[in-house]
């Protein structure tokens, strides 16, 4: 049997020569490879953290991504539990449905499957928390929280996808005010995000100066939420080119990278690194250049494997053990060197 093995291996080797050319312009600058330094990572090779108080077993987070319609119990379930078999941390998709009604609470319930030991985060638009500041409404807010047996809440930022939304709601005052606001009237952990098209350095430090937890980067590269809603409302050419505004996540780790040096105090805020983040390479990258604790976030890659839970487990596998394998031969190229 070894033998014939061997023969089959050697015939593939032939066979699959000329398909497994490479061109030399293909090569990945962003890293040094180095093979001569560790053995293969094992099952129990260590790649955990502390990461919003909790300890995950790997620096992945399933980003924020749906809730409350057609499909989306089955697939938040799935999700939450690839969390509890991998120890991962989750962001529940927007809940603003909860607070009129529980019709969709099971589609959110998440806690009893991710268990109580990984971080998981309720969602909630900054429209929203606008709107339940100026009506006295924030012990609705708390309430959603304990309510999903949250450990704190993701407030989104999407003033450009409001804006093109059909039915999106006019913010009367700028974000920067109505998360002031929020902080000084709850108590919980606080993680904000974009929805896509990322944030500028002024914005960046706005919040790195909030008494919040972590940012998640949402940049500019994966689903963008502005142009998803132009599609859907048929939007003039003239309005279209505000989906090509934003910042890529290189461009925010950079960002993030100079404000450190301005304020040392700034690293006690964690980063969830998201937004065009096509494969773990990319993520790797990015942490490895990001001068903060952080983990590496995806939506639209966990969600393309979320209906099938073996398809869904052996994707998150791959993942962790391409970071696994990363960690062992590569080291990252500093940012400012490409």
């Amino acid at each position: 049997m070894p033998e014939k093995k061997q023969e089959s291996r050697k015939l593939d080797h032939i066979e699959l020569a000329l398909k497994a050319q490479t061109n030399k312009m293909e090569v990945d600058q962003r890293f040094y490879y180095e093979p001569l330094f560790a053995a293969h990572p094992s099952e129990d090779s260590d790649i955990s953290l502390n990461f919003l108080g909790k300890r995950i077993l790997a620096p992945l987070w399933v980003s924020s991504m749906t809730g409350g319609v057609g499909p989306a119990k089955h697939i938040n379930q799935n999700l939450a539990r690839v969390c509890r078999e991998f120890g991962l941390g989750m962001g529940l998709g927007s809940c603003r449905v909860l607070l009129d009604s529980d019709t969709y609470f099971p589609d959110f319930n998440l806690r009893p499957i991710i268990g109580s030991d990984l971080p998981l985060y309720a969602n909630l638009g900054i429209a929203q928390i606008e709107q339940l500041l100026a009506g006295n409404n924030h012990h609705q807010i708390t309430d959603l929280i304990q309510r999903l047996d949250a450990d704190g809440l993701i407030v989104h930022i999407n003033p450009l996808q409001e804006w093109f939304q059909l039915e999106g709601d006019r913010l009367k005052y700028s974000p920067i005010q109505t998360l002031t606001k929020l902080c000084s009237l709850i108590n919980t952990k606080l993680i904000v995000k974009e929805v896509g098209q990322g944030l500028g350095p002024k914005s960046l430090k706005a919040l790195l100066d909030l008494p919040i937890v972590a940012i998640e980067l949402a940049a500019f590269g994966g689903t963008n939420f502005s142009k998803l809603e132009q599609i859907r409302g048929n939007t003039t050419e003239s309005n279209a080119a505000f989906s090509k505004v934003g910042h890529t996540a290189f461009e925010m780790v950079q960002f993030l990278n100079s404000l450190i040096k301005t304020n040392s105090n700034y690293n006690q805020k964690q980063i969830i690194i998201s937004g065009g983040v096509d494969n773990i390479l990319d993520g790797f990258y990015l942490r490895e250049n990001l001068n903060f604790p952080s983990v590496i976030g995806q939506a639209k890659n966990f969600l393309n494997h979320a209906e099938n839970y073996e398809e869904l487990r052996l994707f998150t596998m791959g993942q962790i053990n391409g970071l696994k394998m990363a960690n062992a031969f590569l080291i990252a190229k500093e940012e400012r060197s490409l």
